[in-house]
Protein backbone atom coordinates (compact mmCIF):
# COMPACT_ATOMS: atom_id res chain seq x y z
CA UNK A 1 0.00 0.00 0.00
CA UNK A 2 1.62 3.10 -1.16
CA UNK A 3 1.14 6.65 0.17
CA UNK A 4 -1.53 7.70 -1.45
CA UNK A 5 -3.60 4.44 -0.67
CA UNK A 6 -3.31 5.31 2.89
CA UNK A 7 -4.32 9.17 2.80
CA UNK A 8 -7.36 8.82 0.20
CA UNK A 9 -8.46 5.43 3.17
CA UNK A 10 -8.41 8.29 6.06
CA UNK A 11 -10.27 10.98 3.76
CA UNK A 12 -12.86 8.21 2.47
CA UNK A 13 -13.52 7.71 6.43
CA UNK A 14 -13.80 11.26 7.43
CA UNK A 15 -15.61 12.84 4.05
CA UNK A 16 -17.71 9.68 3.40
CA UNK A 17 -19.00 10.54 7.00
CA UNK A 18 -19.41 14.18 6.65
CA UNK A 19 -20.11 14.62 2.95
CA UNK A 20 -21.89 11.43 1.73
CA UNK A 21 -25.49 12.60 2.46
CA UNK A 22 -25.34 16.33 1.42
CA UNK A 23 -24.94 17.03 -2.26
CA UNK A 24 -23.03 20.19 -3.85
CA UNK A 25 -24.64 22.71 -6.16
CA UNK A 26 -21.62 23.96 -7.69
CA UNK A 27 -23.38 27.27 -8.77
CA UNK A 28 -23.44 27.76 -5.13
CA UNK A 29 -19.49 28.02 -5.36
CA UNK A 30 -18.79 30.17 -8.37
CA UNK A 31 -17.93 33.03 -6.03
CA UNK A 32 -15.84 31.01 -3.81
CA UNK A 33 -12.88 33.19 -3.04
CA UNK A 34 -9.28 32.38 -4.08
CA UNK A 35 -7.70 30.32 -1.39
CA UNK A 36 -4.11 31.60 -1.03
CA UNK A 37 -2.02 28.31 -1.91
CA UNK A 38 1.70 28.18 -2.87
CA UNK A 39 2.52 29.44 -6.45
CA UNK A 40 3.73 26.43 -7.13
CA UNK A 41 1.63 24.48 -9.74
CA UNK A 42 0.50 21.06 -8.27
CA UNK A 43 1.99 18.48 -10.63
CA UNK A 44 -1.02 16.61 -12.21
CA UNK A 45 -1.15 13.22 -14.64
CA UNK A 46 -3.18 13.17 -17.43
CA UNK A 47 -5.73 16.00 -18.99
CA UNK A 48 -7.81 17.87 -15.98
CA UNK A 49 -10.89 16.61 -15.05
CA UNK A 50 -11.90 19.51 -12.60
CA UNK A 51 -10.03 22.43 -11.10
CA UNK A 52 -10.66 24.30 -8.34
CA UNK A 53 -9.70 27.83 -7.98
CA UNK A 54 -5.92 27.40 -8.70
CA UNK A 55 -5.76 23.61 -7.73
CA UNK A 56 -6.52 21.48 -10.79
CA UNK A 57 -7.73 17.91 -10.38
CA UNK A 58 -5.96 15.38 -13.34
CA UNK A 59 -7.59 12.24 -14.70
CA UNK A 60 -4.76 9.69 -13.56
CA UNK A 61 -4.86 11.20 -9.99
CA UNK A 62 -8.96 10.94 -9.78
CA UNK A 63 -9.32 7.33 -11.44
CA UNK A 64 -6.62 6.04 -8.93
CA UNK A 65 -8.37 7.54 -6.45
CA UNK A 66 -11.89 6.06 -7.42
CA UNK A 67 -10.08 2.43 -7.88
CA UNK A 68 -8.74 2.67 -3.97
CA UNK A 69 -12.51 3.97 -3.07
CA UNK A 70 -13.64 0.27 -5.07
CA UNK A 71 -11.29 -1.66 -3.36
CA UNK A 72 -12.50 -0.53 -0.07
CA UNK A 73 -15.81 -0.88 -0.92
CA UNK A 74 -17.08 -4.16 1.59
CA UNK A 75 -17.27 -7.26 -0.86
CA UNK A 76 -21.15 -7.75 0.22
CA UNK A 77 -22.33 -4.14 -1.23
CA UNK A 78 -21.01 -4.36 -4.63
CA UNK A 79 -23.21 -2.21 -5.52
CA UNK A 80 -22.05 0.76 -4.06
CA UNK A 81 -18.74 0.71 -6.41
CA UNK A 82 -18.54 3.44 -8.41
CA UNK A 83 -18.35 2.03 -12.52
CA UNK A 84 -19.72 4.31 -14.67
CA UNK A 85 -19.23 7.95 -16.18
CA UNK A 86 -22.22 9.34 -14.54
CA UNK A 87 -21.51 7.25 -10.94
CA UNK A 88 -17.27 8.90 -11.27
CA UNK A 89 -19.07 12.74 -12.29
CA UNK A 90 -20.90 12.53 -9.57
CA UNK A 91 -17.96 11.71 -7.53
CA UNK A 92 -16.04 14.03 -8.33
CA UNK A 93 -18.33 16.84 -7.45
CA UNK A 94 -19.52 15.94 -4.81
CA UNK A 95 -16.45 14.27 -3.14
CA UNK A 96 -13.17 15.61 -4.55
CA UNK A 97 -14.80 19.18 -5.67
CA UNK A 98 -15.86 19.12 -1.94
CA UNK A 99 -12.79 18.17 -0.18
CA UNK A 100 -10.79 20.65 -2.13
CA UNK A 101 -12.94 23.96 -1.30
CA UNK A 102 -12.01 22.46 2.57
CA UNK A 103 -8.33 22.34 1.95
CA UNK A 104 -8.40 25.67 0.38
CA UNK A 105 -9.89 27.17 3.17
CA UNK A 106 -8.31 25.30 5.80
CA UNK A 107 -5.10 26.96 4.14
CA UNK A 108 -6.56 30.44 4.48
CA UNK A 109 -6.98 30.38 7.58
CA UNK A 110 -3.59 29.56 8.48
CA UNK A 111 -4.59 25.52 9.88
CA UNK A 112 -0.96 24.75 8.16
CA UNK A 113 0.47 26.18 10.78
CA UNK A 114 -1.20 24.40 13.37
CA UNK A 115 0.98 22.78 15.60
CA UNK A 116 -0.72 19.41 16.45
CA UNK A 117 -1.58 19.33 12.35
CA UNK A 118 2.14 19.94 12.07
CA UNK A 119 2.99 17.05 14.45
CA UNK A 120 0.81 14.67 12.73
CA UNK A 121 2.17 15.27 9.46
CA UNK A 122 5.74 14.67 10.73
CA UNK A 123 4.65 11.52 12.37
CA UNK A 124 2.34 10.40 8.82
CA UNK A 125 5.67 11.13 7.00
CA UNK A 126 8.14 8.99 9.14
CA UNK A 127 5.39 6.49 9.23
CA UNK A 128 4.83 6.53 5.28
CA UNK A 129 8.74 6.60 4.74
CA UNK A 130 9.05 3.35 6.99
CA UNK A 131 6.92 1.57 4.81
CA UNK A 132 8.51 2.83 1.63
CA UNK A 133 11.72 1.47 2.67
CA UNK A 134 9.94 -1.87 3.62
CA UNK A 135 9.02 -1.90 0.34
CA UNK A 136 12.15 -1.19 -1.52
CA UNK A 137 13.69 -3.63 0.61
CA UNK A 138 11.29 -6.52 -0.12
CA UNK A 139 10.05 -6.20 -3.84
CA UNK A 140 12.83 -7.94 -5.40
CA UNK A 141 12.23 -10.86 -2.81
CA UNK A 142 11.43 -14.05 -4.47
CA UNK A 143 10.77 -17.67 -4.12
CA UNK A 144 12.11 -20.12 -5.77
CA UNK A 145 9.56 -23.35 -7.50
CA UNK A 146 12.29 -25.85 -6.07
CA UNK A 147 11.93 -24.05 -2.62
CA UNK A 148 7.82 -24.36 -2.64
CA UNK A 149 8.44 -28.04 -3.56
CA UNK A 150 10.48 -28.75 -0.79
CA UNK A 151 8.19 -27.18 1.71
CA UNK A 152 5.45 -28.82 0.59
CA UNK A 153 7.48 -32.41 1.03
CA UNK A 154 9.21 -31.29 4.14
CA UNK A 155 5.78 -30.36 5.80
CA UNK A 156 3.49 -32.77 3.78
CA UNK A 157 1.98 -34.41 6.62
CA UNK A 158 1.20 -30.74 8.69
CA UNK A 159 -0.57 -29.92 5.59
CA UNK A 160 -3.09 -31.84 5.66
CA UNK A 161 -7.10 -31.08 6.28
CA UNK A 162 -7.49 -31.41 10.03
CA UNK A 163 -9.12 -34.53 10.44
CA UNK A 164 -12.38 -34.35 12.21
CA UNK A 165 -14.29 -37.30 14.19
CA UNK A 166 -17.86 -37.45 15.02
CA UNK A 167 -17.22 -39.75 18.40
CA UNK A 168 -19.85 -40.87 21.32
CA UNK A 169 -18.43 -41.07 24.88
CA UNK A 170 -19.10 -42.60 28.10
CA UNK A 171 -17.44 -41.20 31.18
CA UNK A 172 -18.04 -43.07 34.63
CA UNK A 173 -16.26 -42.48 38.40
CA UNK A 174 -14.62 -46.38 38.49
CA UNK A 175 -13.06 -48.84 36.25
CA UNK A 176 -15.76 -51.29 38.12
CA UNK A 177 -18.34 -48.96 36.38
CA UNK A 178 -17.13 -49.08 33.02
CA UNK A 179 -16.59 -53.02 32.59
CA UNK A 180 -19.83 -53.61 33.54
CA UNK A 181 -20.93 -51.12 30.61
CA UNK A 182 -18.41 -52.14 28.18
CA UNK A 183 -19.54 -55.67 28.94
CA UNK A 184 -23.53 -54.43 28.24
CA UNK A 185 -22.11 -52.75 24.84
CA UNK A 186 -20.22 -56.13 23.83
CA UNK A 187 -23.92 -57.63 24.31
CA UNK A 188 -25.43 -55.90 21.81
CA UNK A 189 -26.62 -52.76 24.19
CA UNK A 190 -27.42 -49.52 22.52
CA UNK A 191 -24.65 -46.96 22.96
CA UNK A 192 -26.69 -43.73 23.32
CA UNK A 193 -29.37 -45.34 25.97
CA UNK A 194 -26.14 -46.40 27.93
CA UNK A 195 -24.86 -42.72 27.73
CA UNK A 196 -28.14 -41.09 28.70
CA UNK A 197 -28.48 -43.34 31.45
CA UNK A 198 -25.13 -43.96 33.27
CA UNK A 199 -22.48 -41.29 31.49
CA UNK A 200 -21.60 -38.59 33.93
CA UNK A 201 -20.32 -36.43 31.19
CA UNK A 202 -22.32 -32.94 29.65
CA UNK A 203 -22.57 -34.81 26.81
CA UNK A 204 -24.99 -37.75 28.30
CA UNK A 205 -28.62 -36.03 27.22
CA UNK A 206 -27.23 -36.37 23.80
CA UNK A 207 -26.56 -39.92 23.69
CA UNK A 208 -22.85 -39.03 24.35
CA UNK A 209 -22.64 -37.66 21.34
CA UNK A 210 -19.58 -34.95 20.87
CA UNK A 211 -20.53 -34.53 17.40
CA UNK A 212 -17.50 -33.65 15.09
CA UNK A 213 -14.26 -32.68 17.05
CA UNK A 214 -10.36 -32.24 15.99
CA UNK A 215 -7.31 -33.43 17.94
CA UNK A 216 -7.30 -31.13 21.41
CA UNK A 217 -10.62 -30.98 22.37
CA UNK A 218 -10.29 -33.38 25.03
CA UNK A 219 -7.88 -34.78 26.79
CA UNK A 220 -4.14 -36.02 25.27
CA UNK A 221 -5.24 -39.84 26.50
CA UNK A 222 -8.78 -38.67 24.52
CA UNK A 223 -6.92 -38.13 21.72
CA UNK A 224 -4.63 -41.42 21.18
CA UNK A 225 -7.70 -43.56 21.53
CA UNK A 226 -10.42 -41.52 19.77
CA UNK A 227 -8.08 -40.52 16.99
CA UNK A 228 -6.29 -44.01 16.52
CA UNK A 229 -5.54 -45.74 12.98
CA UNK A 230 -7.18 -48.80 14.14
CA UNK A 231 -10.29 -47.37 15.51
CA UNK A 232 -12.77 -47.46 12.64
CA UNK A 233 -16.26 -45.90 12.11
CA UNK A 234 -18.74 -47.99 14.23
CA UNK A 235 -16.13 -49.26 16.56
CA UNK A 236 -16.15 -49.49 20.00
CA UNK A 237 -13.08 -48.48 22.23
CA UNK A 238 -11.29 -50.42 25.03
CA UNK A 239 -11.90 -48.60 28.71
CA UNK A 240 -9.54 -45.82 29.15
CA UNK A 241 -9.00 -43.96 31.97
CA UNK A 242 -8.35 -39.96 31.43
CA UNK A 243 -8.02 -37.06 34.25
CA UNK A 244 -11.84 -36.85 34.19
CA UNK A 245 -12.50 -40.66 34.87
CA UNK A 246 -13.01 -43.80 32.72
CA UNK A 247 -13.91 -43.44 29.05
CA UNK A 248 -15.33 -45.63 26.17
CA UNK A 249 -16.08 -44.10 22.96
CA UNK A 250 -17.53 -45.13 19.54
CA UNK A 251 -16.29 -43.48 16.72
CA UNK A 252 -19.61 -42.36 14.71
CA UNK A 253 -17.91 -40.82 11.48
CA UNK A 254 -14.93 -39.26 9.72
CA UNK A 255 -14.08 -36.58 7.53
CA UNK A 256 -11.15 -34.69 6.72
CA UNK A 257 -7.53 -35.80 7.17
CA UNK A 258 -6.80 -35.61 2.90
CA UNK A 259 -3.96 -34.78 1.78
CA UNK A 260 -4.11 -31.46 -0.84
CA UNK A 261 -2.11 -31.86 -3.88
CA UNK A 262 0.78 -28.90 -4.69
CA UNK A 263 -0.99 -27.69 -7.14
CA UNK A 264 -4.00 -26.45 -4.65
CA UNK A 265 -1.71 -25.13 -2.04
CA UNK A 266 1.55 -23.54 -4.36
CA UNK A 267 0.14 -19.72 -4.40
CA UNK A 268 -1.01 -20.44 -0.54
CA UNK A 269 2.99 -21.56 0.02
CA UNK A 270 4.46 -19.09 -2.10
CA UNK A 271 3.04 -16.38 -0.35
CA UNK A 272 4.42 -17.35 3.40
CA UNK A 273 7.66 -18.36 2.12
CA UNK A 274 7.86 -14.97 0.58
CA UNK A 275 6.26 -12.78 3.68
CA UNK A 276 8.91 -15.15 5.87
CA UNK A 277 11.91 -14.31 3.61
CA UNK A 278 10.64 -10.38 3.59
CA UNK A 279 10.16 -10.57 7.27
CA UNK A 280 13.63 -11.93 7.65
CA UNK A 281 14.89 -9.13 5.41
CA UNK A 282 13.47 -6.61 7.48
CA UNK A 283 14.75 -8.23 10.94
CA UNK A 284 18.41 -8.29 9.18
CA UNK A 285 18.19 -4.93 8.19
CA UNK A 286 17.08 -3.73 11.90
CA UNK A 287 19.60 -5.93 13.67
CA UNK A 288 22.46 -3.89 11.45
CA UNK A 289 21.34 -0.61 12.24
CA UNK A 290 20.71 -1.45 15.57
CA UNK A 291 24.32 -2.45 15.87
CA UNK A 292 25.68 0.62 14.11
CA UNK A 293 23.45 3.09 16.02
CA UNK A 294 23.66 4.41 19.63
CA UNK A 295 20.22 3.45 21.13
CA UNK A 296 19.26 5.01 24.81
CA UNK A 297 16.02 3.56 26.78
CA UNK A 298 14.85 5.15 29.76
CA UNK A 299 12.63 2.68 31.26
CA UNK A 300 12.32 4.83 34.37
CA UNK A 301 10.81 7.35 32.83
CA UNK A 302 8.04 5.27 31.93
CA UNK A 303 4.85 5.37 34.10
Amino acid sequence: MNSKHIILIVLFLFFGGILGCDKINLKGFSKAKTAEVSNEILAVKGPLVAKVNNIPIGLEDFNQEIEIYNDNVPADKPELKITTKEQKVTYLKNEVVRRTLLYQDALDRRLDRNEDVNKALDKTKRDLLVLQLIKESTQKIDVSSKEVEDYYNTYKEQLKEPEERQVSEILVASEQDAKEILIQLLQGADFAALAKERSQALSAKKGGDLGFVQKGTKSKQFDEVAFSEVLDVGKISNIFKSVEGYYIVRIEAKRGGKQKPLSEMWDDIKRGLTFLKQQKTIEDLIGKLSSEAKIEVYEGEIK
